[in-house]
């Protein structure tokens, strides 16, 4: 839908609306707001908020702080979970310069610069569908998480096994408020683990819906009593938490991927697109696995894609082909986990793709069988490469390719490698629990 600022202005005012939140999302994918009152609408839309940048790890120092938030109208909506007297609603924002320009920090500026490149080259519309998975755990008497389910579900499992179906429910329900058309909701293999799979949109859009999609599963989840995380290995021995990324060019209306003729009824741009995320996936890696514990989830064993590979039909493999053709045909990137920033991570998906369009890349032959029962020297032996195995390992494998780094741009790629490394020599230092618990007796 679309609106105008008279229409924003009317939603408000007519709708008991007391509170409106501008959202902008950091380069680390946290999602922030400034929040207005009513009173200030007209501002708002005007573009006339400013927030201290400075404040935002990543964004600008504290000598040029000043910045500017942008709604964007059409992402106007109200939160079905707060009070129906005196409501609260939201506006997603780009960030702007004092001067109007589009901030260059900003993550969904950075999105809407691949999207202009893919415009560049005929592309109408890059379609995006994501499978967020995410667990829900049980918190104690002061409300912090446990790893407790009181769960005993498992793949599609349903109540009393299923002890989460009442907060998936209620989440169904406030996205479809929301104007999310929800097309599966299940239990996933793990104990407390779930997914929710909605709709298909352009990629900006998606991201939108992804950062909306992840604060109302935390919220709801609070609201029933539990607590919920996208953190990608959350226990050891179990299935982690993945975020399949279904992908799909669009030229003239007609899906860019698809042609008949071929025995996989895949045309050569959609093989060149395999073969441009295969060329650069170690490289956008720490983007679409951004933490530590990613990389604890991407091992074998536990259905997560550690092999540089493709397939029609393997689950083992790192892209994946859905049976669907015609308009639906889609490549299914499977190592992203929900922790990663949804605006980067599609840019640098889409860059890798175009990239292989591009330059007419070739990928290499389609691996049918289970690579995870291969050992190294058959996968070797076959030419099947590993993502990185640490945050260290990716940040490296960033530094090192050019067309992620320039997709990010100068800011956001330093500023977002600087954090990284950070985050990997906290960790790298840090004494664990599992070091206490193996060396304290014994030595």
């Amino acid at each position: 839908m679309s609106y105008s600022k008279e229409d924003i202005i009317r939603m408000v005012r007519e709708g008991d609306v007391e509170f409106i939140r501008l959202q902008f999302t950091d380069i680390f994918g946290q999602l922030k707001n400034v929040a207005i009152t009513a009173t200030q609408i007209e501002k708002a839309v005007n573009n006339q908020i400013m927030f201290d940048g400075s404040s935002i790890e990543g964004f600008v120092r504290i000598d040029e702080s000043d910045q500017y938030l942008y709604p964007d109208l059409d992402s106007f909506v109200i939160f079905p979970w707060r009070p129906s007297h005196k409501k609260v609603a939201r506006l997603i924002c780009d960030v702007h310069d004092p001067d109007g320009t589009p901030f260059v920090g900003d993550p969904r500026g950075v999105l809407k610069r691949a999207l202009k490149k893919a415009e560049a080259m005929g592309y109408d519309a890059f379609n995006v569908g994501p499978e967020a998975e995410f667990f829900l755990f049980k918190t104690d008497d002061e409300g912090r998480p446990t790893t407790q389910t009181n769960d005993e579900a498992g793949y599609f499992d349903l109540s009393p096994l299923d002890h989460g179906e009442g907060t998936r429910r209620e989440i169904c329900l406030a996205l479809e408020q929301m104007g999310f058309e929800i097309e599966a909701s299940h239990h996933e293999v793990a104990a407390g683990q779930h997914e929710i799979d909605f709709k298909y949109a352009d990629a900006l859009r998606t991201a939108d819906n992804i950062m909306t999609f992840k604060l109302a599963v935390k919220t709801l989840a609070q609201k029933s009593g539990l607590h919920a995380t996208f953190m990608p290995k959350p226990i050891f021995g179990i299935n982690g938490s993945g975020m399949h990324t279904n992908m799909s060019l669009f030229r003239d209306g007609k899906n860019a991927f698809y042609d008949p003729s071929d025995k996989r009824g895949l045309s050569k741009e959609a093989y060149s697109f395999i073969a441009g995320i295969l060329a650069h996936v170690q490289g956008m890696a720490a983007v679409t696995n951004p933490l530590v514990n990613s990389y604890k989830r991407l091992v074998p064993g536990y259905e997560a894609p550690c092999y540089l590979a493709w397939s029609a039909s393997n689950r083992s493999a790192l892209i994946r082909i859905p049976a669907a053709r015609g308009q639906s045909t889609r490549v299914e990137l499977r190592c992203p986990d929900p922790c990663c920033n949804p605006y980067l991570e599609l840019a640098v998906c889409l860059a890798a793709g175009l990239d292989g369009i591009e330059k007419g890349m070739t990928p290499p032959p389609e691996i049918t069988e289970n690579i995870f029962a291969m050992d190294e020297a058959a996968r070797r032996a076959r030419g099947i490469e590993s993502l990185p195995g640490s945050l260290d390992e990716a940040i490296r494998a960033l530094e090192a390719d050019p067309l992620i780094l320039d997709t990010l741009g100068e800011h956001v790629a330093a500023n977002y490698i600087e954090g990284k490394k950070k985050e990997w020599e906290e960790y790298r230092t840090r004494v664990s629990s599992w070091e206490r618990d193996k060396y304290m007796l014994l030595y």
